[in-house]
């Protein structure tokens, strides 16, 4: 055996130890519902022991502000009595239908699932990758596969085995394409041009927690955009890097028989009617927006605030979501009509019925959620354990831009055993949030370093709900791949894109000082 060969196995065999770790920890957790039930019972018991034992912390509040007690002492409040148990009681049914993020990404799901069955984000997708020259593909790939986190399903039920398909007609290694495409739409999953379903998702969970610090904190789903967009270039270009000069390479030349199967090449360009539809839906999204700037960009725009005529606090922003649905719904049906995939009214309101169909599951997360997120608001937990981990960053001169990096690490770390991203932000939000405002933080800046953290590592582990499906196409061109080769492949991915998007992070908040998105402050003052 070589030495090269020896070092690969030793290689081989320390991943695998990583990988079967990983694995165990995440098949250790239960299902994440069945985690916020458990984490519910938790709140209730432990608050009950926490009130017992006169766990408190001083208001860091100024005297007289919003939501402070006269003698500035925050104590627990049990829900392990009978006052709690009626309240737990009373608000079960409040506390679900009152929860920020449930309506909103359930009206913005309406407009994407138009535009998504009607075949128009699946045709913009096949044209922009389809109609890019040679050199410019594996960047095309990356970037097409950023953009369809839009339609979360898209990307990897059309464009992940798309991609493998123009690779390996190219005359290079499909599994290049896969990784390519996989590395954008997954690792660059918090990255877009547009806002998404996940933004006023994330946003309506990060405003009750800020609401533990400052009840009149309110953080929109275009909290994050600025630089969210920005990242969709980063990400682009890192894994255009990545796939042609480490993943590629390291792949060799494709041999034909390492397929499962006879491969088909074929690949089905656009349509004349496709490329008509297209172009009717662009002019359709042109028009509105056309419309939307004549209400905001004029200094007495009709959605600008009404009482100091600014765009920051104005109803176009507050209402981001209803825009949201319209340019996604409306250039979607146009794009139908002209295709022939959507005919009448009964065929947009089947599309809408579809996706809210497939958010079943995501319904009853909610729920278990919800509840979560107000149990901890009631007992003053979040608050009082926010309070002593601020002193304690204070106290070892830890509130610098370092403690960031941390975060991310963190985020990235509980994102390899606690795949969803909803799950993992109202688990971790209402601790994290307010701990952050206190040493200067907007809320706004730590969820926009969330994003980073709950994205890079979903290239790297089998807790990703999509990762059977990539290796199930993986195997078709490789019979013999396995999770751990698929991770290793995608490995070198995940590495890049933690240390740029930290590097893009502090240059674009510290260093030049910009704003994450429109209106939104870099610092909070307590």
């Amino acid at each position: 055996m070589t030495t090269k060969t020896t070092q690969q196995v030793t290689k081989d065999s320390w991943f695998n130890r990583f990988l079967a770790t990983v694995e165990f920890l995440g098949n250790l957790l239960p299902h994440p519902i069945t985690l916020f039930a458990c984490f519910c019972l938790f709140i209730i018991v432990f608050s009950g022991i926490a009130d017992w034992f006169g766990l408190s912390a001083i208001d860091p509040r100024p005297i007289g502000s919003s939501g402070r007690d006269p003698d500035g002492i925050i104590e627990v409040v049990s829900l392990l009595s009978a006052e709690g148990l009626q309240k737990i009681v009373t608000g079960l049914v409040t506390n679900f239908t009152n929860f920020a993020p449930l309506g909103t990404v359930l009206v913005a799901l309406l407009g994407v699932s138009v535009a998504e069955h009607s075949g128009m984000l699946s045709a913009a997708l096949r044209g922009m990758v389809m109609g890019a020259s040679k050199r410019l593909v594996t960047f095309m790939v990356v970037f097409a596969a950023i953009l369809s986190n839009t339609a979360s399903e898209l990307g990897y039920v059309v464009l992940i085995p798309l991609a493998a398909m123009i690779f390996h007609s190219l005359g290079r290694h499909p599994l290049a394409g896969l990784a390519a495409a996989f590395a954008g739409g997954s690792g660059g999953y918090s990255a877009n041009l547009l806002l998404g379903t996940i933004d006023p998702l994330l946003a309506g969970i990060t405003t009750p927690a800020a609401q533990m610090i400052d009840p009149n904190c309110v953080v929109g789903p275009e909290a994050t955009w600025y630089f969210m967009m920005i990242s969709t270039f980063l990400i682009a270009i890192l894994g255009t890097f990545i796939t042609e000069k480490v993943v590629e390479p390291r792949l060799g030349k494709y041999n034909e028989d390492d397929a499962s199967e006879v491969l088909n090449s074929n690949i089905q360009h656009l349509s004349a009617l496709e490329r008509k539809g297209l172009i009717y839906a662009g002019l359709t999204f042109l028009c509105l927006a056309i419309l939307l700037a004549l209400t905001i960009i004029p200094e007495d725009g009709i959605l600008r605030h009404p009482e100091t005529g600014l765009v920051k606090g104005s109803p176009f922003l507050k209402g981001i979501v209803a825009f949201i649905f319209i340019t996604f719904a409306i250039p979607g049906f146009v794009y139908g009509k002209v295709v022939g995939t959507m005919k009448n009214d009964r065929d947009v309101i089947n599309a809408m019925s579809k996706s809210m169909g497939s958010l079943s599951m995501y319904i009853v997360l909610v729920f278990f959620a919800a509840q979560f997120v107000a149990f901890f608001n009631w007992t003053n937990l979040g608050t009082i354990l926010a309070i002593n981990g601020a002193e304690l960053l204070q106290t070892l001169s830890m509130t610098g831009p370092e403690v960031f990096i941390m975060f991310i690490f963190m985020c990235a770390l509980i994102n390899l055993t606690l795949g969803s991203s909803s799950a993992q932000w109202a688990a971790t939000a209402p601790i994290f949030v307010p701990m952050l405002m206190l040493i200067g933080y907007a809320p706004e800046t730590i969820q926009a370093a969330y994003r980073i953290g709950d994205s890079v590592t979903n290239l790297i582990t089998p807790m990703m709900s999509y990762f059977g499906l990539i290796l199930a196409v993986a195997t078709k061109y490789k019979k013999d791949m396995g999770i751990g080769t698929l991770i290793a492949t995608m490995l070198p991915y995940s590495m890049a894109f933690l240390v740029g998007w930290i590097a893009l992070f502090y240059l674009w908040v510290f260093a030049f000082g910009l704003p994450v998105g429109p209106g939104s402050p870099i610092y909070y003052q307590p």
